[in-house]
């Protein structure tokens, strides 16, 4: 399915067909399309876009948008705890531990689906060196 190009969300670049790549949701997901391009509450910013289409409603309005300074924020979170031992993570971001046995949550369902992220961070090392 492509990525609608008549919303306010201006695609730049797009991933089509995510539904059929989206991780652990692979092929039973409401995420069809990626991303990046003109926000939609401000033409002149960037915004990564994660779109949601159902078959009985269409375009989701539960689409999420967000500046892509956050999603690699996101993505500094989940490496710093990928890469943990004992569960300790320090980062620029100062984030704090509010759930320890939450993050073991956390640790767990990495490791559990290990073959889906560990693709996803292989592929991030390999441009990261470019």
């Amino acid at each position: 399915m492509r990525v609608p190009e008549h919303l306010k969300h201006k695609p730049i670049i797009a991933v089509d067909n995510y539904h059929k790549e989206d991780g652990i949701h692979k092929n039973d997901t409401d995420a069809k399309g990626l991303s990046i391009g003109r926000s939609q509450w401000d033409k002149n910013e960037i915004s990564a876009k994660v779109w949601r289409h159902k078959e009985d409603s269409g375009w989701s309005r539960q689409s999420e948008e967000l500046p892509l300074h956050r999603v690699l924020d996101l993505a500094i979170l989940i490496l710093s705890i990928y890469n943990s031992s004992e569960g300790k993570i320090d980062t620029f971001l100062k984030e704090m531990v509010i759930d320890e046995e939450g993050m073991e949550d956390i640790k767990a369902f990495l490791d559990e689906n290990e073959e889906v992220f560990k693709k996803r961070i292989e592929e991030l090392k390999r441009i990261l060196k470019e």
